[in-house]
């Protein structure tokens, strides 16, 4: 099977900068995915810049207080240490780009179809918190920011990262034409999860056959009972049996085989589609490049 080189691609060079490569975060990981999917031959005229965001924008749906002692580093030690990183310039700049991204990714798949983020699913950030490495919440910025504009009707955000996306549900528990579904792991973090939509809690360990089965059920029910104007799909690859933080067991090729489902339904349901990373954690930085590189190749595939 070929790969398409003008699927639309949204990435900036600040999403990646000088950081501790001992973190459990690995910063590197998204220039590292740009690399890896210019690699396989998809990197071209379709790669789209989003512009340099400002902390202003993102007072759409942050607490402005929030947003104001976020950006000038005037969040009290124990909100950093809930967000997990430290504060940095450049981490700002990045953590104001990113949900530009993403609405640039969903206006570009809503125009073609489908579109990559090589960054986004920043799912636990919460109206005025932030929480698991996640400061400002892309996935609720660019669902408000289609609705209010009157760009789409109805979203659905379709989240498959290993853990609860309880911050984009909290955030968007009062807009009724946003759709929150979280599919991951019950005994996993946040531990105290906050309602979305439709939640599925997987048990520990769960392996490929189960797993894509619930998978695909939930997606063909939500497509047809809410017939959404956009899919917006948290593809976090933490869901793998050998990640740091997973707790499931699903296979590589068990990924590979959700994303080709996930992108397939909605095309066949003439729904556009655009994707995140979400969450990866992988001592083997290269490694993790690759595997959030799937759900790149398997949409370059359509």
């Amino acid at each position: 099977m070929t790969l398409n080189p003008h699927l639309p691609l949204v990435y900036h060079p600040n999403y990646s900068f000088s950081f501790d490569p001992k973190h459990r975060f690995v910063m590197s990981k998204f220039a590292h995915l740009y690399q890896h999917v210019k690699q396989l031959g998809l990197v071209g005229d379709n790669l789209v810049q989003p512009l340099l965001g400002t902390p202003e924008a993102l007072e759409l749906v942050h607490c402005e207080n929030y947003i104001h002692d976020l950006y000038h580093n005037q969040l009290d030690e124990k909100a950093m240490r809930r967000i997990g990183l430290p504060w940095s310039k450049e981490l700002m700049a990045r953590t104001f780009t990113a949900p530009q991204g993403t609405l640039q990714t969903a206006r570009l798949a809503l125009k073609h179809g489908m579109a990559c983020h090589l960054a986004g699913g920043t799912h636990h950030a919460h109206t005025d918190f932030g929480s698991g490495y996640c400061m400002v919440n892309d996935l609720a910025f660019t669902t408000q920011t289609l609705i209010e504009s009157g760009e789409v009707t109805n979203v659905l955000i379709f989240d498959l990262d290993v853990h609860q996306g309880d911050g984009t549900a909290a955030m968007l528990q009062h807009q009724p034409y946003a759709y929150t579904c979280s599919i991951h792991c019950e005994k996993n973090f946040p531990f105290r999860k906050s309602p979305s939509d439709l939640d599925i809690g997987l048990t520990n360990n769960m392996q490929d056959a189960e797993y894509l089965g619930i998978v695909d059920d939930t997606l063909q029910f939500l497509l047809k009972e809410l017939n959404p104007d956009l899919v917006l799909y948290d593809a976090g690859v933490d869901v793998w049996q050998q990640d740091g933080l997973g707790k499931l067991d699903i296979s590589w090729q068990g990924i590979e085989q959700r994303d080709h489902l996930v992108l397939k339904r909605c095309l066949e349901h003439n729904t556009p589609v655009a994707t995140v990373i979400g969450g990866g954690y992988d001592r083997d930085h290269q490694r993790l490049a690759q595997r959030h590189g799937i759900v790149v190749e398997q949409a370059a595939r359509f």
